[in-house]
């Protein structure tokens, strides 16, 4: 999905400082990158649902999630197309596709080309810009 720059929701910058952490600002609104190994969620094989920090909009299902060795949680997709939001990203002297909250527009991480079939894709997330809902079957 591309992004038309209006999300279900919308808050005031005061409004997101007052809701997430420090972290979790600086990344899921500021476009920060948590360290390489440093995340939650990084190693976790717990079943459940991953949500957005931010606003708790449904991303990405544990049975996607795969050890990619790049230091961040990866998926090889989303829980539906319209989850996320995919855009250019040149920041950093770089070519890459941002990925945001398809809800409210936060930055999640990064998609590349380089992950496992079925779709070949590495949704390369920040663990602070997620919430693991536990399977409730588990």
């Amino acid at each position: 999905m591309t992004d038309s720059g209006q999300y279900e929701v919308s808050k005031t910058d005061d409004e997101w400082r007052a809701e997430l952490s420090p972290e979790q600002y600086a990344v899921l609104r500021q476009a920060g990158t948590e360290r390489a190994f440093t995340g939650a969620y990084t190693d976790t094989e717990d079943p459940g649902l991953y949500k957005c920090a931010a606003c708790g909009n449904p991303l990405f299902r544990s049975e996607t999630k795969y050890h990619s060795g790049s230091g961040w949680p990866s998926f090889y997709e989303p829980i539906t197309p319209d989850a996320v939001i995919m855009r250019p990203d040149t920041s950093h002297f770089m070519v890459r596709t941002e990925v945001v909250c398809g809800r409210c527009g936060s930055h999640l991480g990064h998609v590349f080309d380089d992950g496992p079939q079925p779709t070949g894709q590495r949704f390369c997330m920040n663990s602070v810009s997620l919430d693991l809902d536990p399977d409730p079957a588990s």
